[in-house]
């Protein structure tokens, strides 16, 4: 499911024009990115939450070069989902 398909699915569902909830979606998105990056956590009640993880720092290996190279602490955004919508998952969705 695209950007794009998810706009023509609340249009749809909403009756609004398909120009303001694209609007709407690329506001949302900003608003979870600019948190993100402020160091903020993003919680929807019944969804799940998008958390900034830091990782530790660690020793990584260039094969090509044949060399260990130092991999310094960063942060990474992350997704949780919450309980309902992993059980949700699990039971509609078949495995392939």
């Amino acid at each position: 499911m695209t950007k794009a398909d998810i706009v023509s699915r609340i249009a749809d569902e909403t009756g609004m024009e398909k120009q303001d909830v694209q609007t709407t979606v690329e506001a949302f998105m900003r608003s979870v990115r600019d948190g993100l990056e402020s160091g903020q956590n993003v919680y929807l009640r019944g969804f799940g939450s998008f958390v900034v993880k830091t990782r530790a720092a660690k020793t990584g290996r260039n094969i090509l070069a044949k060399q260990s190279i130092q991999i310094p602490a960063h942060n990474i955004p992350s997704f949780k989902p919450a309980k309902d919508f992993v059980e949700n998952v699990k039971t509609q969705v078949k495995v392939k």
